[in-house]
């Protein structure tokens, strides 16, 4: 059994002049060959979490609410991982040079952005077409994108080109400690390019096997 954990940082405004549009777009997965490794770094995270702001947390890690020593924790439990078969991959979309037309189109720019990454997993051998494998993207009510269209897309587009034997959910990130970590992940490429800040992203550089632009 492998996984893969899905998650995105930034928005597909388009706007500009709107001071909370970004300028980019990052949708990353989180690759796993055992859940339970990334379940334990989790874990771990919160235990580490004083007492006094445990009973005040949300009870669900969410790096843009997280504080910095939070993230640093969790981002090097996730460097150590290497040797665990675990992986990123990872597109940065320069909204700016999206093409009009793709633009009024944000479902089919999202899911085409999804199925590159796919696309590129498969064609690095990442994993094996007689491996079965749980897609887990994470659900937030804010994300119109990810619906049953998008299930569907993936199911139809997608993975049939590939042969591989995929589940795929849609699921809260409380539910799924994957979820958590890949939200780190996404976070940590955002800021690379959206503020020039790599601090992040260099911990869990050594985790990369495609970081790649598109457009």
């Amino acid at each position: 059994m492998a996984y893969i954990f899905m998650d995105e940082s930034g928005c597909l405004g388009f706007d500009f002049t709107k001071a909370k549009t970004s300028r980019y777009f990052v949708i990353a997965f989180l690759m796993a060959k055992n859940d339970n490794v990334i379940n334990k770094a989790v874990s771990k995270i919160f235990k580490s979490i004083p007492k006094n702001e445990l009973r005040v947390h949300c009870g669900t890690l969410h790096c843009y609410k997280e504080n910095d020593r939070t993230r640093i924790k969790l981002l090097t439990e996730l460097k150590g991982l290497e040797d665990k078969d675990v992986s990123v991959m990872s597109i940065i979309l320069n909204k700016k040079k999206v093409v009009d037309y793709l633009q009024s189109e944000k479902t089919r720019l999202y899911n085409y952005i999804t199925k590159i990454l796919l696309d590129r997993i498969i064609n690095k051998r990442l994993l094996l077409s007689d491996e079965s494998i749980d897609f887990i993207a994470s659900r937030r009510e804010k994300n119109r994108f990810l619906n049953e269209n998008f299930r569907n897309y993936l199911k139809t587009k997608a993975f049939p080109n590939h042969k591989l034997k995929i589940e795929v959910s849609i699921t809260p990130p409380h539910s799924v400690k994957g979820l958590q970590a890949v939200d780190f992940v996404s976070w940590a490429v955002f800021k690379k390019y959206e503020h020039a800040k790599s601090h992040y992203y260099n911990i869990i550089e050594n985790l990369v096997v495609e970081e790649s632009p598109l457009f």
